[in-house]
């Protein structure tokens, strides 16, 4: 079967307060890592009353003390948000502390508004535009030294210098990840959960063009998805209404803390609304675990990822913890770990 990973947004809900959500993070990290979860991502996100961590780095490092086995990384780190050089030393660093056990994923979008990002960026960078291919290519120099000769930063040293980078991976939602990451023969992770391009054409695309590198010998696609698992379809459904009050909002540009289900069901849908979140359920994967993996397996079938990675952003902490493990029960990662 199929490994299994989690990203998580440290999500804020109207009954947890953000302090009380990354403490959640780091509860769940413990128990995916003692079901055989491969990866634990933590994304980077700013000014949303939704998300709790701006900082994956920071909470890499948390998780990283207090789990085993499982890897743990960003996706991801921001690129247009920070110095390259800073990215190099603080991953650097976590790879000399954890090593063998840390990822940097990367991505191209600020994560956050237009006013937040300028304060980001102010007093880093005036340039405009997108600079993601140049902020890439010099965060790899800090790893190969191939600086120009002459270049000022041939005298400056990424520290801890006897610990390298770790893997990096290319976060897309379109097929321009996937093509760079094939180009520059990195990993790829596809963010199905808000996609609006096809996840089998990037994985495809990603898997048939990709150029072995320094990075990486042979190509490995991640499919991130968003679902919901509980016992009975039913229970799954009254789990994701909240989800889909939040989708909801969202889309009108409302970033507010994940409602309850009690509030969720109790919210009056226009026809209009509805339809939208009909809509939104092509990438909301909700049932039993039986369900689920059917709905997931002509994905799989088709796209051929070579590890699924599913974010659950539900109410209730508890249940968020029963659907992964209803899930690794399904896949077989004990089965696994065993093995």
């Amino acid at each position: 079967m199929i490994p299994l990973s989690v990203l998580d947004l440290s999500v804020v809900t109207t009954g947890t307060k953000p302090a009380a959500a990354l403490r959640n993070s780091i509860d769940l990290a413990r128990h995916v890592d003692a079901l055989g979860y491969v990866r634990y991502w933590l994304a980077e996100h700013h000014n949303l009353a939704s998300v709790a961590s701006p900082a994956p780095d920071l909470m890499i490092g948390q998780i990283a003390a207090v789990t085993k086995n499982i890897r743990v990384g960003s996706g991801g780190v921001m690129l247009p948000n920070h110095a390259p050089l800073v990215v190099a030393e603080r991953f650097k660093m976590l790879e000399a502390l954890f090593p063998g056990r840390i990822d940097l994923g990367l991505g191209r979008a600020p994560g956050t508004d237009g006013a937040t990002a300028h304060a980001l960026r102010s007093r880093l960078d005036r340039r405009e535009g997108d600079d993601f291919l140049e902020r890439l290519h010099e965060l790899c120099l800090w790893e190969t030294r191939d600086f120009p000769p002459g270049h000022p930063y041939n005298n400056v040293v990424a520290m801890p210098d006897d610990a390298p980078l770790p893997p990096i991976w290319l976060l897309g939602s379109s097929d321009y990840s996937s093509e760079l990451a094939a180009q520059v023969g990195m990993g790829f992770a596809f963010a199905h959960h808000f996609a609006s391009y096809d996840a089998i054409e990037a994985l495809t695309h990603y898997r048939s063009r990709f150029e072995p590198s320094g990075w990486r010998a042979t190509p490995h696609g991640i499919l991130a998805v968003a679902a919901v698992a509980a016992e009975t379809d039913a229970e799954a459904e009254r789990l994701a209404s909240s989800m889909d009050l939040n989708r909801l909002r969202r889309d009108r540009g409302q970033f507010l803390p994940l409602p309850s289900v009690e509030e969720a069901l109790a919210y009056r849908y226009s026809d209009a609304e509805r339809a939208s979140v009909a809509r939104n359920r092509a990438r909301l994967f909700v049932g039993s675990p039986a369900t689920i993996i059917a709905k997931l397996q002509p994905m799989i079938d088709a796209g051929r990822p070579d590890e699924l990675m599913i974010i659950t952003a539900v109410y209730d902490h508890d249940a968020r913890k029963k659907s992964y493990s209803l899930l690794a029960d399904a896949f077989g990662l004990a089965k696994q770990v065993a093995a």
